[in-house]
């Protein structure tokens, strides 16, 4: 029995966040000088375009990887919902009580975070969440793969 053909299929969402690049393990001063104007005390905000792959094999009952409307919902719910207009470090659990500096590498590991073993649950591990690209700017761009 051969398989069907392995393909990646990628969700793009946009979504606003602000937030304060501030590390409480360096002094202000330090801070001041790694994060320049991003450590404005007040934060500041972005307009974050989110990219979501997964991979998994063409089903050959749907002729899909999985349904785009499941990927759709998914990141509506466990990162959307979360993220979206809100202050990162103020709002988001995961960055107010870890002391998690709200950069564009570590939200990707959280929304990582946030899909990976539901997607994999869903899809009874026939689907695999492949990456995760961020884009903080149109030249500011991060890409996480679980590694």
């Amino acid at each position: 029995m051969s398989r069907s053909p392995k393909v990646y299929l990628t969700r793009r969402e946009t979504f606003s966040a602000s937030h304060r690049l501030h590390s409480t393990l360096l002094s202000d001063s330090d801070n001041i000088q790694i994060f320049n104007k991003c450590n404005n005390p007040n934060g500041h905000g972005h307009n974050y375009v989110l990219e979501v792959t997964v991979i998994g094999h063409i089903d050959d009952n749907t002729g899909m990887v999985m349904n785009i409307s499941d990927l759709k919902e998914l990141i509506q719910i466990y990162v959307l919902n979360i993220l979206d207009h809100k202050h990162l470090d103020l709002d988001v659990e995961y960055f107010r009580t870890k002391s998690i500096v709200s950069t564009t590498e570590n939200l990707c590991v959280f929304i990582w975070e946030q899909l990976c073993s539901r997607i994999q649950k869903q899809y009874n591990n026939h689907v695999q969440l492949y990456e995760i690209k961020l884009y903080e700017t149109e030249k500011n761009i991060v890409t996480y793969r679980g590694e």
